[in-house]
């Protein structure tokens, strides 16, 4: 099979499958709303994930499963194979999603009441992470550029560190603002961390989604101390449903403490359906990821393209990774709540951008181009018309 651009423009019907982004948008708008919010992608997963589940659900019965060594090596070779980066059985853990991996790193090395850093705008369950955990946020905002793109604040940072920040959370690739860190970023951000004896925990949920000049570090690939890294395929793949992700960690005594906390909340993996899944991804989806990737570059020209044909006074956060847009529709004077209630009444729902802080998302939207290309046009000129509607 070859995956090209016929592949992904074909999409697939989703209604009636419970599907969070379009049976739930359209209970809540209309049958024709076009949701461009939740991060999962409108296309097949690979081939052999679902010949995978296939074949382990014609076996007719599902008891107790045990992840076995091939499910860690299948991550293992990917990882390799695709980032460079050389991990041990021993250094993984499965987990049911990324956010317990969050809350997980909050609960084992932070005490109620400490200080948690996150550089925002950033995606919300960060904030809520931390909140739920009963420790205090600390919300480090993003240096923001008139080009709409993103850098790191160290003087920033490192203020939140001299004011007792015990913990750090990084997103790299970093949802929403699309900004792949470099390697000298991320050197840089953890020589401070350490200056400080302060672990950090990198979601890396959206590795695979880098673009071209730009490159993926993982934060293992610098240091072996004090960090921990979350993974999934499930944002690559599209297997968000059968919650499996996996933490990474070289460190021993924190890699022991994660252990510890995991097995004192009763958090277990190993569905039986999401090892198969994930592992068949892991080992036979390269083909299928590198056509995805050549085609997402093709979403991000065409939504470049709109923005500027139909929200001329909007600006677009230059995407190097992911594939989420960040729009920046302050220009138009409307509120967060204005823009989602006028698109929605337009006829499209986006992501909105105080879901990913108050006052640094406040006039922004998040737009989700995982999607058959003939969606973005559309859905940029339903948002203009919201927008203009006297034009």
């Amino acid at each position: 099979m070859e995956f090209n651009e016929e592949y992904f423009d074909a999409g697939l019907y989703r209604m009636g499958t419970r599907c969070e982004k379009w049976d739930l948008c359209r209970q809540e708008h209309g049958e024709g709303a076009l949701p461009m919010w939740v991060a999962d992608m409108d296309f097949p997963s690979p081939p052999a994930v679902q010949q995978a589940i296939l074949n382990r659900a014609a076996h007719p019965t599902y008891g107790y499963t045990e992840p076995l060594a091939d499910d860690a090596q299948a991550l293992i070779d990917f990882w390799q194979r695709r980032h460079g980066l050389t991990i041990a059985r021993e250094e993984i853990q499965l987990l049911p999603c990324v956010v317990t991996g969050l809350k997980t790193v909050i609960h084992a090395l932070t005490a109620p009441g400490d200080g948690v850093m996150i550089l925002s705008p950033v995606y919300g369950p960060f904030r809520m992470s931390v909140e739920a955990t009963g420790r205090t946020l600390v919300d480090v905002k993003l240096r923001h550029g008139d080009d709409g793109r993103y850098e790191l604040d160290f003087d920033a940072m490192e203020a939140a560190l001299r004011g007792g920040a015990k913990l750090l959370m990084l997103c790299n690739p970093h949802n929403p603002v699309s900004r792949c860190w470099t390697r000298d970023e991320l050197q840089e951000l953890l020589a401070l961390t350490e200056r400080y004896g302060v672990p950090v925990v990198s979601d890396e949920i959206h590795a695979d989604f880098v673009f071209a000049p730009h490159v993926f570090t993982p934060v293992l690939s610098l240091t072996d101390r004090n960090v921990i890294s979350l993974c999934a395929a499930s944002k690559t793949f599209n297997l968000a449903g059968l919650q499996q992700a996996a933490c990474l960690c070289k460190d021993g005594v924190i890699r022991e403490k994660l252990r510890k906390q995991l097995e004192s909340a009763g958090v277990t993996s190993g569905n039986i359906f999401a090892l198969e899944a994930t592992r068949a991804a892991y080992r036979e989806g390269d083909a299928w990821l590198d056509g995805l990737l050549a085609y997402l570059r093709g979403n991000i020209a065409a939504l470049e393209r709109a923005v500027a044909e139909q929200l001329p006074r909007a600006v677009l956060t230059p995407m190097e990774a992911t594939y989420l847009g960040w729009l920046d529709l302050r220009a138009y004077g409307y509120t967060t709540e204005e823009l989602m209630a006028r698109s929605a009444a337009a006829g499209v729902v986006f992501t909105s951008g105080t879901f990913f802080g108050a006052e640094t998302g406040e006039g922004f939207l998040r737009v989700n181009i995982g999607c058959p290309r003939r969606h973005i046009p559309e859905a940029i000129r339903r948002l203009a018309a919201a927008l203009n509607p006297d034009a």
